[in-house]
């Protein structure tokens, strides 16, 4: 089945129609169909894991009852919405030229596309849409995001099939924010309050298309705040940033005043000095993050320091840090040779499974294609045998 986006504002029946060839391609054994019903339709993801597929066989989708109802959830969930009724909504308004919910996703796609002739066109005749916000009813925690267009340029925590940079990414945020969007806006995403610049440091787009760093230096630039804001999880750019891997973009936000100085960031940086001065007074939990921070980006000395402070190399990574692996699951995936053969040294068991896709640090290796890791792992564990 070639299952497409639809343009912004196709009228509600091509979804319908969508809907209906879905159904048929369901009836029909279409091994695609069988993959985006998997994936998207409540009924056959984990309950605890709203996002993850149940372990199910092709077969197993091919045989359960879907009818055309079902057909329309999953077209609905495909395109991010909460259910049929919050899709078919949002393609009445958004298929009339004249709706505000058309000018917006228009304004939207014209940020995602980098259309600066677009966008400028529009901002010049509805100046209220550099603080307009998304209506649409997602399936997301919270169901109305309420992004504005200046969120759509963090490709994250937005409809899945627009988390998209284009390279003039930076041009078209500073066409935004002088034209008087807030630098420091929240939306509601991943159950908390996020500004742009949180969303942006944690989104792999934007730093695949090497506008990451750009990006945070014009919204620094327009008074962003690179200090915490807004709800706990994401909200301090900093250690977002490092716990998603980017180090550019945690070396930007230092540049641009970061407060660098906590155990996790320094373990994360590879800051030995400091990592030994302020281990001592550390928290438990600051502890237990850097542990973890240090093992993701391979910094052997630090694991060391910590190891040698009481460490537990076996306890799951905090919240926030890839809670569901453990530091040899992060250290084995990215390919730290060094750090592996350490923890695995100082007693790390091999035998621990991650808590979302179970699967051990061997595993794991292997699924990154990180041969010499998966060997070394291998022999220790017939050496334990």
């Amino acid at each position: 089945m070639d299952l497409n986006i639809l343009p912004f504002d196709a009228a509600p029946g091509r979804y319908g129609k969508q809907a209906e060839d879905l159904l048929r391609a369901h009836g029909a054994g279409d091994p695609d169909a069988v993959r985006v019903i998997h994936h998207n339709h409540p009924r056959f993801l984990d309950p605890k894991i709203p996002w993850l597929p149940k372990d199910m066989t092709a077969s197993e989708i091919r045989s359960a009852p879907f009818d055309l109802a079902d057909a329309r959830l999953t077209l609905a969930r495909w395109y991010n919405f909460l259910d049929w009724h919050s899709l078919a909504a949002h393609a009445a308004e958004a298929s009339r030229a004249d709706s505000p919910v058309h000018r917006f996703e228009a304004a939207v796609e014209a940020v995602i596309h980098g259309d600066l002739e677009t966008l400028g066109a529009l901002l010049d005749r509805h100046p209220e849409l550099v603080r307009a916000r998304s209506l649409r009813v997602t399936r997301f925690d919270p169901p109305v995001h309420g992004a504005t267009l200046l969120h759509y340029l963090a490709a994250n925590g937005v409809e899945g099939y627009r988390q998209k940079s284009p390279p003039n990414a930076v041009e078209v945020a500073r066409r935004l924010l002088t034209a008087g969007a807030r630098a420091d806006a929240f939306a509601h995403m991943y159950g908390g309050e996020y500004a742009t610049l949180s969303l942006l440091v944690s989104s792999s787009p934007p730093a695949e298309a090497k506008v990451q760093v750009g990006l945070i230096d014009i919204l620094a630039d327009f008074g962003a705040a690179v200090e915490p804001l807004g709800s706990p999880q994401w909200g301090w750019p900093l250690m977002t940033a490092l716990a998603f891997g980017h180090l550019d973009a945690a070396r930007a936000l230092i540049r641009r005043g970061a407060s660098a100085n906590n155990l996790a960031a320094a373990a994360a940086l590879g800051n030995l000095p400091l990592a030994g001065q302020l281990l001592p007074a550390a928290s438990p939990e600051a502890r237990h993050q850097a542990m973890a921070l240090a093992a993701q980006h391979g910094q052997t000395e630090i694991v060391r320091l910590l190891l040698d402070a009481g460490e537990d190399p076996d306890r799951y990574n905090p919240a926030g840090n890839h809670g569901h692996s453990t530091p040899l699951h992060q250290a084995a995936l990215a390919g730290h040779e060094e750090v592996v053969h350490l923890l695995v040294e100082r007693g790390a068991r091999l035998d621990i499974e991650d808590s979302i896709y179970h699967g051990t640090p061997l595993g794991w290796a292997l699924h990154s294609g990180q041969s010499a890791i998966a060997d070394y792992l291998r022999s220790r564990m017939g050496s334990e045998s």
